[in-house]
């Protein structure tokens, strides 16, 4: 069975490098005994009056100084097998595998899909949550089931990929956020290397790498290696400055309101989502808005990519000081668009 640890530091269980202290903390490393450790901690939980609160790699979240809740810590290992055909590979995968490192070792073995997720940090339990996505990929393209505890009543429940509701940044686990301990997430890749490259400078580069390996054409492999390179070469490493990956979602405004706003902004983008939606990149919108490496100090926006906000007093900064610098950029890109940005990092209070 799994410890409950009092007064447990979560400082450096957070990208974003501020100081946190939870009252209590389960680390749960066991696929076994996870059933009886999620009952045990519902029951500690009523009988101290705390609430639950599930805390991944801490990629994608604003903690408090002081959180006040059983933090459940998964750290479950192991990539099983599940079905296996001469097209693709149905792969059922433990909630604590590093997303990257299942990445690379699906490459290496010839399963592709996911390699335009590439270098998103986080553990594969978090990724169905907020839908991950990066250039014209989307998590849910490749989901197709999801086993999750329920919180409320400890019990084990499997959702395939309509019942996860997923959209944009979006699922039916974040819309119930706080309710349920994703144990493994079932991944259905396909064994052809076809890519898809229509986003940004992706196609060029990631033909630079072909003809750097002799392709005539990229393979997934060139794909993996371009999204890394456009990657470092924007955002910033959190184990160098503290940061939480993109802060703001890219909005998604009708095409009357895209065409309006293209008429006063001439070079202003926009990725078609729909014959009537078009979704625009909020980094520009925030570098248009005169704030590319500004905000409001510690916390500042990134020099190089205006949609991450980078924390420059690791473990002294607080909430209230991204929060001032969120709220000001908002309304700066509100005044100037009339595009109301919105937060993508869960806000744990």
């Amino acid at each position: 069975m799994a410890d409950i640890i009092p007064n447990h530091d979560l400082s450096h269980n957070n990208t974003m490098a501020l100081s946190c202290t939870a009252c209590h903390a389960m680390i749960l490393d066991d696929a076994d005994t996870l059933g009886d450790d999620i009952a045990a901690a519902i029951d500690f939980a009523k009988c101290h009056e705390l609430p639950l609160f599930v805390l991944s790699y801490g990629s994608n979240v604003i903690l408090p100084n002081v959180l006040n809740a059983l933090v459940l810590m998964p750290k479950i290992q192991g990539i099983e097998v599940v079905q296996e055909t001469n097209d693709g590979i149905t792969l059922q995968v433990a909630c604590g595998e590093n997303w990257h490192d299942l990445i690379k070792t699906c490459l290496n073995k010839g399963y592709f899909g996911l390699e335009n997720l590439a270098l998103i940090p986080g553990l594969v339990g978090a990724c169905p949550v907020q839908n991950i996505g990066a250039y014209g990929v989307q998590v849910s393209d490749f989901i197709t089931k999801v086993i999750a505890y329920d919180l409320t009543d400890g019990q084990r429940y499997e959702f395939d990929n309509t019942a996860c509701q997923f959209g944009y940044r979006y699922s039916f686990f974040k819309a119930n956020a706080g309710r349920y301990l994703i144990s493994h997430v079932i991944f259905t890749l396909h064994k052809d290397p076809k890519v898809l490259t229509n986003y940004g400078d992706l196609a060029s580069l990631a033909q630079e790498f072909a003809n750097n390996n002799k392709r005539d054409a990229p393979h997934p492999i060139d794909v993996f290696h371009a999204v890394i390179s456009i990657r470092q070469s924007k955002l910033p490493d959190p184990a160098v400055l503290a940061n939480c990956g993109s802060f703001f979602q890219n909005p998604i405004v009708s095409m009357s309101q895209f065409t309006i706003l293209k008429e006063q902004f001439a070079n202003l983008s926009g990725h078609l989502i729909t014959d009537d939606l078009i979704k625009i990149p909020a980094g520009w919108l925030i570098e248009q808005a005169g704030l590319k490496g500004g905000g409001v100090a510690p916390i500042l926006t990134y020099d190089k990519q205006a949609l991450v906000l980078t924390n420059h007093a690791p473990h002294i900064a607080t909430q209230d000081d991204i929060r001032t610098a969120q709220e000001f950029i908002v309304r700066a890109v509100q005044d100037k668009f009339g595009i109301t940005l919105v937060r993508e990092p869960v806000w744990v209070v």
